[in-house]
């Protein structure tokens, strides 16, 4: 394969980024977008005028009839994603999806094995996968810089709920969920990726406020291997962005500030961390791992996980905040 010819389902904010990236990417090749949106397709064009010769789809599934693709990106609301990947892979496409993948435990088994009979190319865009300060946390948990990780605590302020008034983002049809399916997800992806064991139980607090979506949720759970956590995702604030996340271990703690990393050692000492991993974006790794460079560094497991963490939180949060056993990868 000479070069990846790529469709895009979605033209929107995140899709615009992912086209932006491939703009750099000699071996994949942009060939068909599917969007509804007609603002969204002038949007997409004023941007990127070199797609002017790109055919635009109002249905996925008659780009994927009518176009010879390797494979798709969805950037879709996230109700649409599961039956755009399985009409995908049924063509024998590869498939990248923005996050969450999907929206159900159900449709993420059932994605996930889909992808295993298949064999095709996977990915779910968590990006802290590819960024260097999160990706250094994976790693050096791994080489064991601090010892046994056994508390983390992650917190996102957001002006969600303001910000997302009136959008898909707070109709549950095409969401899903609100802001813990949202933005929260990429912190639920990386507090369940970092850890070796899995999260098995979840304790969850949630206002909706008038929406009828979650706006802002207070969780606690545990891990497999004894480590507890804390998650507070708040949507409700006036402030744009705010996020903090903590790693404690036996000998070391990580502290990410304001898209700082810094490690507290075992003497007390704190410093920023040097010598960190190279920066990548999923759709490289994607295109990549298509022409076989590459593993798949944020693979569809993970996007079951995250689900079934979220959907335990909100069935712990309809009970009163009793806790709620999470689904695995099997079973």
């Amino acid at each position: 394969m000479s070069q990846v010819r790529l469709g895009l389902i979605g033209s929107g904010g995140m899709a615009r980024h992912h086209i932006n990236v491939l703009q750099g990417v000699s071996e994949a090749a942009l060939v068909a977008i599917t969007e509804p949106s007609e603002e969204q397709r002038q949007r997409t064009l004023e941007r990127f005028p070199q797609l002017q010769g790109v055919p635009f789809y109002s249905d996925h599934r008659e780009m994927l009839e009518k176009e010879s693709l390797d494979g798709v990106l969805i950037v879709s609301p996230h109700t649409l994603h599961f039956q755009q990947a399985m009409d995908a892979l049924d063509k024998g496409l590869h498939v990248m999806i923005e996050k969450p993948m999907v929206c159900t435990v159900e449709h993420a088994r059932t994605l996930v094995r889909r992808f295993r009979e298949t064999g095709k190319i996977g990915l779910v865009a968590y990006q802290r996968h590819y960024i260097p300060i999160y990706r250094y946390v994976y790693e050096g948990i791994r080489r064991g810089e601090i010892g046994q990780p056994y508390f983390v605590q992650a917190i996102n302020l957001q002006n969600w709920m303001r910000a997302t008034a009136g959008s898909w983002r707070q109709d549950p049809a095409l969401s899903g969920g609100g802001q813990l399916n949202d933005t929260g997800s990429h912190l639920v992806d990386f507090l369940m990726w970092i850890m070796e064991a899995p999260a098995v139980r979840v304790s969850a607090y949630i206002n909706y406020y008038d929406r009828p979506v979650d706006i802002d949720s207070a969780l606690a759970f545990q891990y497999a291997n004894g480590a507890i956590g804390n998650l507070s995702i708040v949507g409700s604030t006036t402030v744009g962005w705010h996020e903090e996340i903590t790693v404690v271990g036996s000998e070391g703690t990580y502290l990410i500030r304001h898209d700082r990393l810094e490690l507290c050692d075992a003497q007390g000492h704190r410093y920023p961390v040097e010598n960190l991993p190279p920066s990548s974006q999923p759709v490289i790794n994607f295109v990549n791992a298509i022409l076989g460079r590459e593993e798949v560094q944020s693979r569809p497991e993970d996007g079951l996980r995250v689900i079934a963490f979220t959907e335990a939180a909100w069935e712990s949060a309809r009970r009163g905040g009793a806790p709620v056993e999470i689904a695995q990868l099997e079973g």
